[in-house]
């Protein structure tokens, strides 16, 4: 009767669980895909946008986009276009499925290893319906945060299962979630020591008395180092990549009192920001000067108070212990110690260290208040006020993110000298046509920072949009100089080069942006044109092939193509390429006078 009671009990919390998330977060299906990731990760993504197919799904193994290592995330992608198209109310509601998906495993995880209901559900609720929550459910780039956390919680489950009954088979189901977890997000790596933190509590393998506690420690950590084979492969794979795409951050640039002063002042920020979510943003920038020392001093002394304060609780409340290591522990890969990008902190990176704070907040409301007669009574009504309040919070912060302008407008009101955020702003505006608010947003962003080599090639292709052909190249040049590798520029440098038929030059440009980019479309159209100039027919129409290859429906290139093959006299496929060409824009007019011409001779 009284598992019967229990099993209702569960269901209950499920489903209030995942009705109150699912009505906070309804507004998200009218939101739209942000230019900012998005646009990366996902629609402009030439083997995203083919959706499954195996050699995507074989590609998927190899490729490190913008350095990350997420084959699973990117199998995501994939099927979503497949079901959805460019659809963004699909990939959205997946976003929020999953998330929905995560507090329910959440809450299952726990009570399996603790058997506490009350307490499961408390952290379940906060970790659904916290604002800081929002960024990873309402942004689809961030479908690796959502989905990486659901291995995350899968791996604990499986973990629960093996100790509970060991066999190889369940250490196998362990091994397997994590793999797949730091397959999708290499954050995971921290996920065997909160294992191993699970042994302390709640699955209770390592004893409080230090002297069997120090028996014991050696074999649990043996038993787990088959778990850091992928973690150390991941973590190799990461910052190699980070090096090669961003680079990590040398001493010399940031210096390592720099880098402590900003990881001790996100802790207490986070801290905070959990307490008291408001003004969030979705990028904070790391400052450019000095870091004030009182709020570094101050931050210091509230992670040492507390810490303080769950070492004399450790006996009484192991909770307390476990839930604070999680905190610090799972941290560690994006505190900034190793920098290598430009934000001092991000929402995002709190989806899965605040559960550990969660933990020792409704523990620790159940110890003090009770789970019995009256205290139950004070602990459902507290709660009830709070989860209301936070719904109302995250009903809000959602509402910026419907759209890139919202978002960004929002973003620099909150803070200041926000270079990104510019940056992102301007983006927005330059594809929606407001060329001259986006010039002026771009001139903001490299006035904040002179040496960002993209603001300065973003700008250049706004310029280029307006007509200013001489200082557009200006900024490409700029852009270079700052970053060698930016493919972008060197692709809009060759175009402008060949237009002033500086075609050797030209060719050498959007050479290296092919280097660089193998699947930048329009910078192999636009070597397939100089060729073309060139006379060199037979190598342009292997670069325009090149392009058909990656983006079918190109329509420039079937009819650019098309062109090349009649000059050749190859008159029956061209007349296919400028039918295809009107076949995907009816509107194309020089593919129909292409075809017209064909058609009078």
């Amino acid at each position: 009767m009284i598992q019967l009671l229990q099993k209702k009990a569960r269901l209950i919390v499920a489903m209030l669980l995942m009705a109150a998330t699912l009505l906070v977060y309804a507004p998200i299906r009218d939101h739209q895909f942000l230019h900012y990731d998005d646009d990366v990760y996902v629609t402009d993504d030439v083997r995203i946008r083919q959706g499954v197919t195996w050699y995507n799904l074989l590609w998927a193994l190899t490729a490190t986009e913008e350095g990350l290592w997420k084959p699973v995330t990117l199998y995501s992608h994939m099927l979503d276009v497949q079901l959805f198209g460019l659809n963004p109310a699909g990939h959205l509601l997946v976003n929020l499925l999953i998330h929905v998906g995560n507090a329910m495993l959440l809450f299952w995880v726990l009570h399996q290893a603790t058997g506490a209901l009350l307490p499961s559900a408390l952290v379940a609720a906060l970790f659904a319906l916290h604002p800081l929550s929002v960024e990873s459910v309402a942004w689809v780039a961030e479908r690796k945060n959502v989905l990486s956390t659901l291995f995350w919680l899968l791996t604990m489950g499986a973990y629960v299962g093996y100790v509970r009954q060991p066999s190889r088979l369940r250490y196998l189901g362990v091994l397997g979630s994590l793999v797949l977890g730091l397959m999708t997000k290499a954050m995971v790596v921290t996920l065997p020591c909160v294992l191993l933190l699970m042994d302390y509590w709640p699955l209770e393998r390592l004893p409080a008395k230090w002297e069997e506690f120090r028996k014991r420690l050696p074999s649990l950590v043996v038993e787990k180092l088959p778990f850091f084979v992928p973690v150390a492969a991941v973590s190799a794979v990461t910052i190699y990549g980070a090096e090669t795409v961003q680079g990590l951050q040398s001493l010399e640039e940031l210096p390592l009192s720099a880098r402590v002063g900003n990881a001790l002042l996100g802790y207490g920020l986070y801290l905070k920001k959990m307490v008291w979510p408001v003004d969030l943003a979705v990028i904070y920038p790391l400052p450019r000067n000095a870091l004030s020392v009182w709020p570094v001093v101050l931050a210091a002394m509230v992670l040492v108070v507390i810490t303080v304060g769950v070492w004399r609780r450790r006996k009484e409340s192991p909770y307390l212990v476990v839930g604070w290591s999680w905190f610090l522990g799972t941290l560690v890969p994006v505190n900034g110690l190793l920098q290598s990008g430009f934000q001092a902190m991000a929402d995002r990176y709190a989806y899965v260290p605040m559960i550990g704070i969660f933990i020792m907040l409704s523990w620790g409301a159940v110890e003090c208040l009770g789970d019995r007669g009256r205290g139950r009574k004070w602990l459902v009504g507290a709660g009830g006020c709070v989860f209301v309040t936070l719904a109302i919070l995250t009903r809000i912060q959602l509402s910026y993110w419907q759209d890139t302008t919202t978002l960004f407008e929002h973003t620099l009101q909150v803070t200041a000298e926000n270079s990104v955020a510019h940056l992102a702003l301007a983006t927005g505006l330059y594809r929606q046509g407001e060329l001259k608010q986006a010039i002026r947003h771009f001139r903001k962003a490299i006035q904040i920072h002179p040496q960002d080599a993209e603001g300065h090639s973003s700008l250049g292709v706004a310029l280029l949009q307006e007509g200013e052909l001489s200082e557009a190249v200006e900024h490409f040049t700029e852009a270079l100089t700052y970053n060698p590798r930016l493919a972008e520029a060197h692709n809009y440098l060759g175009f402008l080069q060949a237009r002033q038929g500086r075609l050797e030059e030209a060719l050498e440009h959007l050479s290296q942006a092919l280097e660089i980019d193998p699947q930048m479309i329009e910078a192999q159209r636009n070597r397939g044109n100089v060729l073309n100039q060139q006379g060199k027919a037979d190598e342009a129409i292997e670069s325009y092939r090149r392009v058909l290859d990656l983006a079918p429906e190109d329509a420039m290139t079937h009819n650019n193509l098309g062109a090349v093959l009649l000059q050749k006299g190859e008159r029956d496929e061209a007349i296919g390429h400028f039918s295809e060409a009107l076949k995907i824009d009816p509107d194309y007019r020089t593919a129909q006078d292409n075809l017209d011409r064909i058609q009078s001779r």
